[in-house]
């Protein structure tokens, strides 16, 4: 295993055991632990590890302006890898794309700019085919669910409501 992958494996493990205190509610502790996470790999990190690690950043924030912001890094990070990378990482970027749009969609529509929920909403749909056959797991399945509430969302209150 080479040293690269080795560090890999540990950050991958980081962010999980991180990602537990999240969901298990420890907002901030683990807003603190992403946070340090994101400044140890740093804006030249491995795209993957920063789109993760911008995700899970915008999950913990409080404020919805917050929010947006890291999943905009998220996207940013994601679309930062060339076009055609042939190792995992380059396909598993490639399949988030839909859910990065999602995720700035609902951002947007929380902010009440409903016109920058919709342009997400189009590209999350554009960006579906990364996402492979949905018959092989229920990921796609999921992502087109959750893309259909949001645009039923966004149509029924035209971007008046909160939250998600």
């Amino acid at each position: 295993m080479t040293q690269q992958r080795a560090y890999d494996d540990v950050l991958g493990t980081r962010i999980g055991q991180t990602a537990m205190l999240l969901h298990g509610g420890d907002r901030e502790e683990a807003r603190q632990r992403f946070g340090a996470l994101w400044a140890e790999i740093g804006e030249s990190g491995a795209a993957l590890h920063r789109c993760t690690l911008a995700r899970y950043l915008a999950d913990a924030q409080d404020d919805p302006g917050d929010t947006l912001a890291w999943d905009l890094r998220a996207l940013a990070a994601a679309e930062s890898a060339p076009a055609e990378p042939p190792e995992a990482a380059g396909r598993e970027l490639r399949a988030l794309r839909p859910v990065l749009h999602l995720d700035l969609a609902a951002d947007y529509l929380r902010l009440h700019h409903p016109e920058a929920a919709r342009l997400h909403l189009d590209r999350a749909r554009a960006a579906l085919g990364a996402l492979g056959d949905p018959a092989d797991d229920d990921y796609a399945p999921g992502v087109r669910r959750a893309l259909d509430r949001l645009t039923r969302r966004l149509d029924q209150d035209g971007g008046a409501s909160r939250g998600s």
